[in-house]
């Protein structure tokens, strides 16, 4: 990797970290306090949209960001025909969300969701006013701008839910948080961009961009589908509170896993495409890239297993101590996201995104197959059954990886073991820690997270893991 190229690289990942952990820091500090005053069940009935909301987004966004943020002679006529396109779409999915609102209740059985799904709807056309703005903003590694509108997002939407939930408002707290969120986040990005859209629209330019994004649009339907059908499945089968329980045990894990991979996927798909024709090139920068975000959230996750019981015990209460069991199972699903989002990666980059939809479609026809396997099991089979999905997925993500860059399956592995082994005996010994000396929750919980950094990184240290010095050398920049 170039020093030019390093530097940029570095310097996005600090402001794209920045931005996903303050935020969602404060998110999950919103979350936390509003989880102690609100049901799981409140939670549930917000669950239940979840997948309505994510497939409407895919759709606005139609694959456009990524076709936008890989074209490197993009003009203003693409930039202003993606807008355009964007708002349209936007409007046409609120408008059916609006009108499907009977439907979605009647299909879950809560007449509360038809005013629910009406207000949440209104999301869709806030976002489709800023996918323009944040892919230019992605194009110059701008997480700077992006960082202080989402910050200040975060703490107007956060102030708002709380005052809403101790106020008694119940699940509105919780719909008027993500709106006001998302609306906040909008207005700023409108402002702190500069850029504004033309009065023009190209059908060429739609074709060109439509050419390249349409198939991420298939594959990322695909994958938000699936993403999401087990709140769909666990909304219809199982009780609200139970959609409750699993959505929060979810949230404590993503706040790990997606949001690490966020940060090297936002920074690492824009440097990439610029050398993407140099293969030699990119599979060295891919094998740091996953064996650094694997030294981060493998033992992250591990951890966070480890301490999942005096973690709930502590910030919610006794009511949400099932969603502790839940944790723990999936942090051993989660932990394998950023591997497979960095492989996903490499063919968006290489432009083959062809090969991106014929993945997910393998992937989901196996994540079906488990799914009617463990459903008349209950609720934990099912999130053990992700566990086994999660490892053949990656198992196949690899095999174009192999054949683009030379870098499969087993080569990866070979990387990521020596931090996989570490990974697992902290959490292990982590765990036998909380679990069977005698103490308070909330010292169970700090004793135990400091316990796994110390000891992780005195071993990493000890045993000269590379991605350990790697990683001071970045912190230590200036």
């Amino acid at each position: 990797m170039s020093e030019s190229l390093k530097n940029k690289t570095v310097k996005g990942t600090i402001w794209s970290s920045l931005e996903r952990f303050s935020v969602q820091g404060i998110q999950f500090v919103v979350m936390i306090i509003m989880a102690r005053i609100l049901t799981p069940a409140d939670y549930g009935l917000v669950g239940m949209l979840a997948i309505f909301i994510a497939v409407s987004q895919s759709l606005i966004d139609s694959g456009f960001s990524q076709a936008l943020i890989r074209k490197q002679d993009r003009s203003e006529i693409d930039n202003s025909t993606v807008f355009y396109f964007n708002i349209g779409v936007g409007i046409i999915l609120y408008l059916v969300l609006f009108l499907s609102a009977p439907l979605i209740a009647d299909f879950y059985n809560e007449p509360q969701l038809i005013p629910i799904t009406r207000v949440v709807g209104l999301s869709l056309v806030f976002n489709s006013l800023s996918i323009v703005q944040r892919a230019l903003l992605t194009v110059t590694l701008d997480f700077k701008t992006q960082a202080k509108a989402s910050f200040v997002g975060a703490i107007l939407s956060g102030a708002i839910g709380i005052s809403m939930a101790y106020t008694g408002y119940g699940v509105w707290a919780i719909v008027w948080q993500q709106i006001s969120n998302l609306a906040t986040v909008t207005i700023l990005l409108w402002i702190l961009s500069h850029w504004k859209p033309i009065w023009a629209y190209s059908w060429k330019s739609f074709r060109d961009l439509f050419g390249f994004g349409s198939k991420l649009l298939a594959s990322g339907l695909l994958d938000t589908i699936f993403r999401n059908l087990y709140l769909i499945v666990i909304g219809k089968f199982f009780k609200a509170s139970d959609l409750g329980y699993y959505t929060r045990a979810h949230q404590f894990t993503d706040f790990a896993s997606s949001n690490i991979t966020g940060i090297f996927m936002r920074v690492a798909y824009p440097v990439l495409a610029s050398i993407q024709t140099d293969d030699k090139r990119l599979s060295n920068v891919y094998r740091r890239l996953l064996r650094t975000s694997a030294f981060i959230i493998f033992p992250l996750m591990m951890i966070l297993a480890a301490v999942a019981r005096p973690l709930i015990l502590s910030f919610l209460t006794k009511e949400w101590l099932f969603s502790a069991t839940l944790i723990q199972i999936l942090c051993l699903s989660q932990m394998w996201y950023p591997i497979h989002g960095i492989n996903l990666n490499l063919l968006q980059v290489k432009g083959r995104s062809d090969l991106f939809l014929k993945l997910e479609i393998l992937k989901k026809i196996i994540t079906v197959i488990n799914l009617c396997i463990t459903l008349p099991l209950g609720l934990i089979p099912m999130c053990i059954g992700m566990i086994v999905t999660s490892i053949i997925a990656l198992v196949i993500n690899t095999y174009y990886t192999e054949k683009l860059i030379h870098l499969g399956f087993f080569k990866q592995m070979k990387d990521l073991l020596p931090t996989l082994l570490l990974s697992l005996a902290t959490g292990a010994i982590v765990y036998l820690t909380v679990i069977y000396i005698p103490m308070k929750s909330w010292i169970a919980l700090t004793l135990g997270i400091l316990e796994g950094i110390l000891l992780y990184v005195g071993l990493a240290k000890i045993l000269k893991f590379s991605e350990f010095n790697e990683l001071l050398s970045i912190m230590q920049r200036k």
